[in-house]
């Protein structure tokens, strides 16, 4: 998940928290201890999610890295250049 989604979806939950913490009539430090316990809960679930998901992946070689880097394949005696658009 990209941190722009996560903010929102974050931002949206503790919107939900303090409108039902408001209806429910409770007092403004009530209503700031839940969302801010809210927002803890949520980003200690993000950090884990995101530390799952580094702990589940695979090391890879450095030359596989390479490879995956250099992905582009060139015809033998093609020549690549930085140079856009025609040539004077």
């Amino acid at each position: 998940m990209s941190l722009p989604k996560f903010i929102v979806g974050m931002l949206f939950a503790l919107a939900i928290v303090v409108g039902w913490s408001y209806f429910d009539g409770a007092s403004l430090g009530t209503i700031i201890m839940r969302a801010v316990i809210c927002a803890v809960i949520i980003q200690a679930g993000y950090f884990l999610l995101v530390y799952a998901m580094i702990a589940r992946s695979r090391p890879m070689s450095a030359e596989k890295a390479r490879e995956a880097d250099l992905g582009i394949k060139v015809a033998e005696g093609e020549k690549l250049t930085a140079r856009r658009g025609s040539l004077r």
